[in-house]
């Protein structure tokens, strides 16, 4: 690359960073991968200054650990980053952007008794989050917040621009729903220590296919299902599983985001032109659906070899209700004890297996006395648990 390509591109690139494309937006324009854009933007110099968020309306100076990051006038003399990178150990904790189904306020609370935790133990701790509307992005809860999309091309910009000095023990994504769940993988691929339950784990209890496989091994029923790409596809696994009705829902999702239950051809056809819009990188799952049957959310935690059960719920609602619009009832008023021990058994082996350290969530259906696991989400909980010390064991 001559000169004058070099600099009409550094210009062109710096010129895009400034208008808000993001480098997932720039690898579709260029047809580069997005890790090529990334290195090409470092080669050319171009990476954000981070400035401070005057709380203040400029009436005096404003001291807050409160950052945002531009691409406005980086080559600029004079122009310098106002987040300076502290030399103490630190951790990054992802929050949950905007609240929805899947990432909801009991997130936020975690992840407000997590920076406790952190302070208590003199570990920096740095948010970053998109939401104002939450207590974790209260300029004065953490140590350091970056107010930035949870995307991995500004995440990553944060750790290596704070990793320019001090020590980045990890970052801890199961406090921060779906979205900071999603980046788990991305970022432990791109080199960065994920504390507590690893991406691996996570994607074992994602992925149905090593999900049952797990299962079968540790001989927990399950309701008969598969994992499908395509409508004609989940058309053969019906027949398979016995017909309607049946419960779909997407693949790495959480909340029961998109989940239907289905009583025909016509509806199943409908929800798969629908579904690929909700997750088109990621699968259907299909699962008989256990009609008239009870369900129980137990959230719990693990330290990767105890296990501590926080709530066992049982639903008010058959299974087939999501959990956000139903009600429960705690302790659980309709399983014998039989019923109970079952499920203290499944979710003890279950996170062990998983290697859960941190949170977990599972739901089960009763069914004619035999109790059945939907899903587990080794990221997530119900209960407004005190995390104040679950943090602790997630490093």
């Amino acid at each position: 690359m001559g000169i004058m390509e070099r600099e009409k591109l550094k210009e062109l690139l710096l010129e895009c960073k400034m208008l808000g494309f993001s480098d997932v937006q720039l690898s579709n324009l260029l047809n580069k991968d997005e890790m090529e854009i990334r290195a090409l933007k470092k080669e050319l110099g171009i990476t954000p200054l981070y400035k401070m968020v005057d709380t203040c309306a400029a009436e005096f100076e404003a001291k807050t650990p409160y950052f945002y990051s531009c691409y406005e006038n980086i080559f600029y003399e004079g122009e310098q980053n106002e987040s300076n990178p502290s030399d103490r150990k630190k951790i990054i904790i992802l929050g949950s952007g905007p609240i929805r189904i899947g990432q909801g306020v009991e997130f936020d609370y975690s992840t407000v008794h997590a920076i406790m935790t952190l302070k208590d133990t003199d570990i920096e701790a740095i948010i970053i989050n998109n939401n104002p509307e939450t207590v974790s992005t209260d300029y004065d809860t953490s140590d350091k917040l970056y107010f930035e999309p949870l995307i991995f091309e500004e995440i990553m910009n944060i750790i290596e621009h704070e990793s320019k000095n001090g020590d980045i023990l990890g970052v801890i994504v199961q406090f921060g729903g779906q979205t900071a769940i999603n980046l788990a993988m991305p970022l432990y691929n791109a080199g960065v220590k994920i504390l507590g339950t690893s991406p691996q784990s996570i994607h074992l209890a994602e992925d149905r296919e090593e999900f049952s496989k797990i299962l079968k091994a540790l001989n927990i029923p399950q309701a008969k299902g598969a994992t499908v790409y395509n409508e004609k596809d989940a058309l053969n696994v019906v027949q398979e599983i016995g017909g309607y009705p049946i419960l779909v829902r997407p693949s790495y999702v959480l909340g029961g985001r998109a989940m239907e239950i289905v009583y025909s051809e016509e509806e199943l056809k409908d929800y798969m032109k629908e579904a690929v819009k909700v997750s088109p990188e990621h699968p259907i799952l299909i699962d008989k659906f256990l009609e008239d049957a009870i369900e129980v959310d137990v959230d719990a935690v693990c330290d990767g070899e105890d296990v501590f059960i926080g709530g066992i719920m049982e639903h008010i609602e058959e299974a087939g209700v999501h959990s956000g619009d139903s009600a429960c009832v705690l302790p659980p008023q309709n399983l014998s004890k039989e019923i109970i021990d079952k499920i203290v058994e499944y979710t003890t082996k279950l996170s062990k297996e998983l290697r859960v350290v941190g949170l977990i969530n599972i739901q089960f259906a009763i069914k004619d006395g035999i109790v059945y696991i939907i899903e587990a989400n080794p990221i997530y909980i119900i209960l407004y648990f005190n995390c104040h010390n679950i943090t602790l064991f997630i490093f």
